[in-house]
């Protein structure tokens, strides 16, 4: 029994030490992925008007842990710049365009937020770091219940996910002041753009699957017009619809 002691602490000396060293290498990793998006973001400063990221998004996407959102045999893959599927049809998103239709929906720290397209709960979750509010809706169940779960799991209590079709948007909680759609559509919804806040922004890939699509801004102006802006050339699943 005297032997068998020391290595029962032993074990338990060595286990943090572990822990720190995959969370070093975890952050490593994601300061990595932000200098790649950064300089993403360099290279593309003629399509988007600026050349450098907010302060703010930088820090959101540096504290977002990204292998959290990730299948587990995608882990090691979590950090790089490019998109991963997560099941049913659906990828998590490029990290430099999360972070890129993070800054220009320019909300601030007492916004609220819509988020079409929950998926993994990634881009709710970089949004969470900088917002107020936080209303997530997916189509698909089994990645809805999932994506509530890791997020109240890792302590984002201002993120409300809601299993349903995003394109309704979220009635009773509008008007928002900011709305991301994740996936691509033919058009944009006047459902959506009813939920718009005046002078807010909705940021949403348009375009067919196999055509080229465009990231586009649109802002609803004070006197309820609209003015919509192409930002860049994008690659985004094709949005899933609730059949009736």
């Amino acid at each position: 029994m005297k032997h068998i002691l020391p290595v029962i602490l032993l074990i338990f000396q060595l286990l943090p030490a572990s822990i720190i060293a995959e969370e070093s290498e975890w952050r490593q990793m994601r300061e990595q992925m932000i200098e790649e998006i950064k300089q993403d973001m360099y290279h593309a400063r003629r399509y988007i008007g600026q050349a450098q990221f907010s302060e703010r998004v930088l820090a959101a996407i540096g504290k977002v842990e990204r292998h959290e959102f990730v299948p587990e045999h995608l882990r090691k893959q979590s950090y790089g710049n490019y998109p991963l599927p997560i099941g049913d049809g659906q990828t998590i998103s490029q990290p430099f365009i999360v972070a890129l239709m993070t800054e220009i929906l320019a909300v601030d720290a007492n916004a609220k937020v819509l988020e079409v397209g929950t998926g993994s709960g990634y881009q709710a979750a970089v949004l969470a770091e900088i917002v107020r509010e936080v209303y997530t809706i997916e189509i698909v169940a089994n990645l809805a219940r999932e994506a509530q779960t890791r997020l109240a799991f890792l302590g984002y209590d201002n993120v409300h996910v809601r299993y349903g079709d995003g394109m309704l948007g979220w009635p009773q909680e509008a008007p928002f002041d900011g709305i991301i759609v994740t996936a691509a559509g033919l058009n944009i919804p006047d459902t959506l753009l009813d939920q718009l806040a005046p002078g807010a922004r909705l940021v949403m890939p348009v375009g067919a699957q196999d055509e080229a699509q465009q990231l586009k801004v649109i802002t609803k102006n004070i006197d309820m017009t609209f003015t919509e802006r192409d930002v860049l050339p994008v690659r985004f699943v094709p949005i899933t619809h609730k059949k009736r």
